[in-house]
């Protein structure tokens, strides 16, 4: 298990664990990022991370990619 932030672009990955407190953990899931789903870095830009998740696309910072484990 390795941090988002750290996955290879363009690979399609599935979320094993979501970190954070229950604040954290509720925005990520609003977001669509949900334990068993898959996601898939696009770029990666000034330490945000531009990912594809359910069939969008969504900019998340650095530290909450790092919550988001693959």
């Amino acid at each position: 298990m390795m941090p988002l932030v750290f996955a290879e672009p363009g690979q399609p990955q599935i979320i094993k664990r979501i970190g954070g407190n229950p604040e954290v953990k509720k925005h990520l899931e609003d977001l669509g990022f949900n334990v068993g789903g898959e996601v898939c870095i696009v770029s990666s830009l000034g330490g945000n991370v531009i990912v594809k998740v359910k069939q969008s696309r969504v900019a998340v910072s650095e530290e909450l990619a790092r919550k988001i484990m693959i």
